[in-house]
């Protein structure tokens, strides 16, 4: 299965929501109220004191901590539009006991300057890559975009996740299915584990693009078809991508433990072959599966 995808920009309307500098300042608001909240006195080396009524450090105590004053701070929270240098926002990073996923976020929403704007286009696969994901059967292996839209899957993939070509071709994306589609919580073990950790990833991919229409577009509809999404995206988790395990849910095959390797693909950086492997056992019956002409796609 490929597929060649072009992303609308998206309208104003009630599933598109505002971009530019005013934006990032909101969202740069949200992300350092939220890593305020999360630390205590003592993890800062600061007394508890008495009568806190915050459940975690004051904003002057972070201002005193990053050695800026507290009224400039106070304005950051409140989402002015600044223009935070690089050693203040690294200063505010140390203070906050940032990772360094979550320090990068910071600086993409802090910087004065506006990262240029990747015009949306028609995503292709090279034939190549094509063939390769389909010759790698029976080891699930698909390939996603610079959107995560899935843009080719072998038949061990859609075995596994779902019949991509069968689904309209604005949903053939990997967050959205996660989300929006109920087969995602019976074919993912741990659904709730897995959806946090995909979001963290996809708002790091985002970040790469802060003015990029189309990103805006499925951002808003996600969060107007998701609860959990829209409860989660606030939150600014940020993760880079790696590789790691899953443990997937078969009807016939049962519970599988898989084992993942992320590429990204020469011609093109924002697109990433993904591809998995499981025990021998398991991979063998998989592959048995596959020769029965068994249909594709989990979702039931």
């Amino acid at each position: 299965m490929t597929a060649t995808r072009q992303h609308p920009d998206g309208g104003p309307g009630p599933a598109t929501h505002a971009t530019g500098r005013g934006a990032r300042a909101r969202e740069l608001a949200d992300l350092l109220r939220s890593r305020r909240d999360r630390l205590q006195p003592a993890d800062v080396g600061l007394p508890a004191g008495h009568r806190r009524r915050t459940s975690g450090l004051r904003r002057e105590e972070v201002a005193q901590l990053a050695g800026v004053s507290a009224t400039y701070y106070t304005f950051l929270e409140q989402g002015r539009d600044l223009r935070p240098s690089w050693e203040v926002l690294e200063a505010i990073a140390r203070a906050l006991r940032l990772s360094p996923a979550e320090r990068a976020h910071l600086h993409t929403l802090g910087s004065g300057t506006p990262k240029a704007a990747r015009r949306p286009g028609a995503e292709t696969l090279p034939l190549a890559v094509v063939a390769l994901v389909d010759h790698l059967d029976p080891y699930p292996t698909y390939v996603t975009g610079r959107y995560w839209d899935v843009l080719a899957a072998n038949r061990a993939a859609r075995l596994l996740w779902t019949d991509w070509p069968a689904l309209p071709p604005e949903n053939r994306n990997m967050v959205w299915w996660t989300f929006t589609d109920p087969a995602a919580r019976r074919v993912f073990v741990d659904w709730e584990a897995e959806s946090s950790a995909q979001l963290a990833r996809f708002r790091t991919a985002a970040d790469r693009f802060p003015d990029d229409p189309s990103f805006t577009s499925l951002i808003g509809r996600l969060r107007d078809a998701s609860p959990e999404f829209r409860a989660a995206w606030p939150r600014h988790e940020v993760a880079p991508l790696s590789s790691g395990g899953k443990r997937i849910r078969h009807p016939v095959l049962g519970e599988l433990a898989l084992t993942h390797v992320v590429l990204t693909l020469a011609d093109d950086q924002e697109q990433m072959l993904v591809t998995f492997a499981a025990s021998q056992p398991d991979q063998d019956r998989i592959a048995e599966l596959l020769a029965l002409g068994t249909g594709t796609g989990a979702s039931r």
